[in-house]
């Protein structure tokens, strides 16, 4: 059979925002620095090397970013870009209260609507980290896919939430933790793959308080990385997405933008290949799968700000 691809180099731009409190900047000018090389000329390169390949992508832009970097973010929405939700300042979202994630979920919202001329329709939790709340709060706001979790490496699916497991309490008898893991409920989100080992920020970003920092891996390392995990599932599957995380902060540098350059051209050698923006790859999942019976369906996106008690609909 012929190959489909799905290729995505979906772009953080974190910048300031993420030393706000993810990365332990918040008190040094110089981590601020760093932010600022990334909201700007950061940005500018990784536009510039899409707009060389005539690759349309999607940038998950904290809300701080956006209002922070508006001349570049106005760059990304001119040439095409999709923009999706990534927080304010990169908050932990376990680490906050309902109350406080949708009042930034509220906030951001509001925030790329207004920017970009139309409501997301996806989003990247900062860190990774997704609250219990998380999905529900996505499904409310009438979000389409999420990009943070990592059942699949390869293959979108339908996000389920809501799972149970018991940590292991040695202060206890075993009988108290030695239970299986109890599966949520399906939702009507699509869920894109997230991969730690397709991100460019945990081997390439140096980070003074992270006691296991990296940032002078060498970039072919990461580039064979990256390309032994796209030939494996090239190999083995006649269908597969494969999304790529980068962030301005670090493939804005030259070294990262030459190896994305290297990676782009090898990429272009397969057959079947098609870059995509991460709403295109939801599309193509939505348009050949349907939600499970009894599936939680996202709200007619914008509904919540009519409704606030809207109550969510399932897959009949």
């Amino acid at each position: 059979m012929p190959k489909k691809v799905q290729v995505c180099i979906s772009v953080d731009i974190d910048a300031v925002a993420g030393w706000l409190g993810s990365y332990g900047g918040e008190d040094s000018t110089s981590d601020i620095s760093r932010g600022l090389f990334a909201g700007t000329l950061g940005v500018r390169r990784l536009l510039k090397l899409f707009h060389k390949y005539s690759i349309r992508s999607t940038f998950f832009i904290p809300g701080h970013s956006l209002e922070t970097f508006p001349d570049e973010c106005r760059m990304v929405v001119e040439a095409g870009h999709e923009i999706g939700l990534h927080g304010y300042s990169h908050e932990n979202p376990v680490a906050m209260t309902l109350e406080q994630q949708t009042a930034i979920m509220d906030k951001c919202y509001r925030l790329i609507e207004e920017f970009a001329g139309r409501p997301p329709r996806g989003m990247v939790a900062p860190w990774w980290e997704s609250s219990k709340e998380g999905a529900m709060l996505m499904l409310r706001y009438g979000l389409e896919y999420d990009h943070s979790f990592s059942h699949h490496d390869c293959q979108c699916y339908w996000l389920r939430t809501g799972d149970e497991w018991t940590p292991i309490d040695y202060d206890k008898h075993p009988d108290h933790w030695m239970h299986p893991l109890k599966g949520g409920e399906t939702t009507g989100l699509c869920e894109i793959p997230a991969s730690w080992y397709l991100d460019d920020l945990p081997p390439m970003m140096f980070i003074k308080k992270a006691p296991n920092s990296h940032g002078w891996v060498n970039p072919r390392d990461v580039e064979d990385l990256w390309m032994d995990q796209f030939e494996y599932h090239y190999r083995e599957e006649d269908e597969f997405v494969f999304p790529v995380t980068v962030h301005p902060d670090v493939c804005g540098h030259p070294h990262g933008l030459l190896m994305l350059e290297r990676i782009i051209e090898r990429i272009n050698k397969y057959e079947g290949v098609e870059w995509v923006t991460m709403e295109e790859i939801c599309d193509t999942f939505k348009a050949k799968n349907k939600p499970p019976k009894g599936a939680v369906l996202p709200a007619k996106r914008g509904a919540i700000f009519e409704n606030p008690d809207l109550e969510l609909e399932r897959q009949e």
